[in-house]
Order: C-alpha cells, then structure tokens, then sequence
C-alpha cells in the first residue's frame, strides 16, 4: 500500500509541477486561440480537395458477356446480389419481388463500343436473399454516404411496404456525357 501511496504521490506532484509551469508560461487567451484553431481546423477538414482520380467508376478490366459475372460492364458500381443469378434479368426483378422505389446511379464504361453509360441500380425488394447467389463488390466511383444517390452501402428498400433486401438490377439510363 505504501509503494502505490509513494507512486500516486510522485505522479500527483509531477503533474502539479507541470501544470503550474505551463500556467505561468501560457495565458488563458492563449488556450483558447489554440483551441478555437483546433476546432474549426477540424471542422473545416472534410472540405479539403482530395484525390478522387482513381475513383471513376469503369468496368473490371477482363470484358465478359456473362451477366451472371462480377465483371460484367454494367456491375462497375454494384454492391450485392446479382438479380441475373437469383431468378431475374440483368433488368427485371424475380418474381415476388418488386424494384426499389429510390436508387444509385454508377457510370460504367462499355467495353464492346468503349461508350460510358449512366447505370441505375435499383434492389428488388419483397423476399429472402437466395443462398446460392452471386454476391459482388464493385464500388468502383463511390461516394461518401453524404451523397445518397452516388452511395451503394444503403438499404434501399426502405421507401418500400416491404423493406426486405433480395438483389439488384442494373438498367441502362442512357450515355453519359463527358
């Protein structure tokens, strides 16, 4: 008991010390000048310019015709299941399902005629996910979640009756403009 009375006493006296010399040495209106800089520094950060020219959202680098592929042109920006391995289309959702009533947009570039195209990414919503179907990861282009239609990692179907996830359909909207 004594060793932590002896401990806690150095560490007290220390401390003490050191805050008495920096009192002398550092004015209160110091601290907060200090202190307001550190606040609005760090409220200010997210506006800083950063580095998106990776992030363009363009198809894997293998072309593929197989709509049941991860790699498929129209997948560049698609997080979930795929609706073409899962009963539906690359377009349409299985049936029992209905489609989303809001969605993501990702911009893909078609291999076949190298034109970039505006995909519009809804989830079929309604049913139990499949076990056996195609998952994939292409987050190719997206945006923070402050930016909802650019941001994939969001349910959807919640604008739905039925907000229960099943897969998601990639439609054509048209060519993008450069």
């Amino acid at each position: 008991m004594k060793l932590f009375n002896k401990l806690f006493g150095a560490m007290d006296s220390f401390s003490e010390t050191r805050l008495r010399k920096s009192a002398r040495n550092i004015g209160r209106r110091h601290f907060l000048a200090k202190t307001g800089v550190l606040l609005v520094g760090t409220g200010v950060m997210p506006l800083l310019p950063f580095n998106r020219g990776m992030s363009n959202a363009y198809a894997a680098e293998k072309a593929t015709t197989d709509d049941t592929d991860c790699s498929y042109w129209r997948y560049c920006a698609l997080d979930g299941n795929l609706c073409s391995s899962s009963g539906g289309t690359v377009t349409t959702c299985p049936a029992g399902s209905e489609a989303s009533k809001v969605s993501w947009v990702g911009t893909c570039l078609n291999p076949h005629d190298n034109k970039n195209y505006l995909v519009s990414y809804n989830d079929c919503c309604g049913k139990a996910t499949v076990s056996n179907s195609v998952n994939c990861f292409t987050s190719q282009g997206e945006r923070p979640g402050y930016r909802m239609g650019l941001h994939n990692d969001i349910n959807w179907c919640m604008a739905n009756t039925n907000k229960g996830y099943y897969c998601t359909v990639a439609t054509l909207v048209g060519i993008a403009n450069e």
